[in-house]
């Protein structure tokens, strides 16, 4: 009891407020926004909001894990974790079954997983290590850094091109991205770093002539439908519905919304509405203001992350936290991004607010990482 004690004081209390209350207040939202969705399965109404609260709970344990191992242990556990998650990810890839579109989704004990979304705190972990081993290294002039850049571009890039085979885009463009900020703010020298970025461009364009030349396809027609995203509703045949709903939703909130669990966009317009299209459910319900407070309270969580950062004593410290940051702020603007017609959409979940289990263990996971490496930096200080 001690130990937890002294745990929650090492924290960073802004982030753990705020975290606390959008997993609350998501958990909660959840029985609105899934009441249509529980009819049409014909499970009860709560069925759900129990489901998300045992996800919950599993997070719960992991984050506790997480948050009394060193970040000097990460080292040893990450390599073995990197090759697990790539193994079922390669399996799923020639082996899995199609559900919702990919094939990176796994059963077990009734439960569905998707192993992709631990992908990403887990690549983040490996490069930050990668980055933390080999600073001086890397940082230091006329030696030839190409043999761990190469590395370097393995750890990060297998995860994304593994899951764009499994036809995930939205998946793979967040661990991109990811990658590409690390990777961008890293220690390698400004000169490698656009010496790689060149090579890595040439490959792509080798590899997608490649493609096109032996007649296959860089995008299934179902992903080309969503490309159509700056008027879905003129489109709303093919592939547009989705966010044109969205859209109608938005607009009849108004400034204070419609009122909890008076949406009706959620009623057969929305497929899913508890998922991926939850925020124009909030939206619809709780109108404008109340949604400006939720992104608003993203920002602060991004803003004590970076924070964290900044102050972070350690290498890897200060990439972990720089990664989890990038990991949430992609999964907002895609998910946001795709909402309001501003790219396209791709199914990804929103943070705190979405329903899904393998996403909440990843990201709450992700969050501990970051306030483990708060403990670290503080207790340090302390010390000094």
């Amino acid at each position: 009891m001690k130990k937890i004690k002294n745990l929650i004081r090492g924290m960073d209390k802004p982030l753990l407020v705020f975290t606390i209350f959008m997993i609350g207040y998501g958990l909660l939202n959840i029985v609105t926004a899934s009441s249509r969705e529980a009819v049409s399965q014909d499970v009860a109404l709560y069925h759900y909001f129990y489901k998300q609260g045992k996800m919950l709970l599993v997070a719960f344990f992991g984050a506790l894990i997480i948050l009394n191992v060193p970040t000097k242990k990460y080292d040893k556990w990450c390599i073995p974790s990197y090759f697990f998650i790539l193994s079922v990810l390669a399996y799923l890839t020639y082996s899995g079954d199609l559900h919702r579109g990919s094939k990176n989704w796994i059963q077990l004990a009734g439960i569905t997983f998707q192993p992709s979304e631990f992908a990403k705190p887990v690549m983040i972990v490996c490069i930050s290590v990668l980055f933390d081993k080999f600073y001086k290294f890397l940082r230091t002039k006329n030696l030839n850094h190409y043999n761990i850049i190469s590395l370097i571009l393995v750890v990060g890039c297998l995860f994304p091109f593994i899951v764009i085979l499994q036809k995930d885009l939205g998946t793979a463009f967040i661990l991109l991205g990811t990658f590409g900020v690390l990777f961008l703010t890293s220690p390698i020298l400004k000169i490698d770093k656009f010496r790689t970025i060149v090579f890595m461009f040439i490959i792509c364009m080798i590899g997608c002539m490649g493609l096109l030349l032996t007649g296959h396809k860089l995008f299934t027609e179902e992903q080309l439908d969503r490309f159509n995203f700056f008027n879905p509703c003129s489109n709303y045949e093919n592939g547009g519905y989705q966010v044109c709903n969205g859209m109608i939703a938005i607009n009849d909130g108004g400034l204070f919304g419609l009122g909890i669990g008076k949406s009706k966009q959620k009623y057969s317009y929305i497929p899913e509405p508890h998922t991926d299209s939850v925020f124009a459910i909030i939206m619809e319900e709780y109108g404008l203001i109340f949604s400006c407070i939720l992104l608003f309270i993203y920002v602060i969580i991004l803003y004590r992350i970076l924070w964290i950062s900044s102050k972070a004593t350690t290498i890897l410290g200060r990439y972990i936290c720089l990664g989890v940051g990038t990991y949430m702020f992609l999964h907002i603007l895609v998910n946001l991004g795709g909402l309001f017609g501003l790219l396209p959409l791709t199914g990804v979940p929103l943070p705190f607010l979405s329903y899904g289990g393998s996403f909440t263990i990843s990201f709450i996971c992700s969050l501990a990482l970051v306030q483990r490496v708060h403990f670290e930096t503080k207790n340090e200080k302390i010390k000094i």
